[in-house]
């Protein structure tokens, strides 16, 4: 698995995943900043990306994850806090894990 997260989450959720054996790496590590999603999308199947994972809960609206060989995680939660998120990391660890093509969302216990 190499995994991208996106800039709407917390640096250091990097460093736990890479803990958990995912390869992991942020959109800063990469330079593609401020990159609309299509771009974001096509950037990451030059390099050999297999996941996403993002706090943007449009991002599913805006793209056709099928047509990509990607899994996307979707974060819903109040906040991109990382505590906030580290209250569903298992859960995302497990998202991450299915590895099936398309989007999948982990909700927040708050937002169930």
């Amino acid at each position: 698995m190499k995994l991208l997260l996106d800039e709407n989450l917390p640096v250091k959720l990097k460093f736990r995943l890479i803990a958990r054996g995912i390869e992991a790496f942020t959109v800063t590590d990469k330079k593609w900043n401020s990159r609309k999603n299509g771009e974001l999308l096509s950037l990451m199947l030059d390099e050999g990306f297999t996941h996403l994972l993002t706090f943007d809960r449009g991002i599913s609206f805006q793209q056709n994850f099928l047509a990509y060989p990607v899994c996307v995680v979707i974060i819903i939660a109040p906040s991109n806090n990382y505590a906030i998120i580290m209250d569903v990391f298992e859960e995302i660890v497990e998202a991450l894990n299915k590895s099936q093509k398309g989007a999948i969302s982990v909700l927040h216990p708050l937002k169930k």
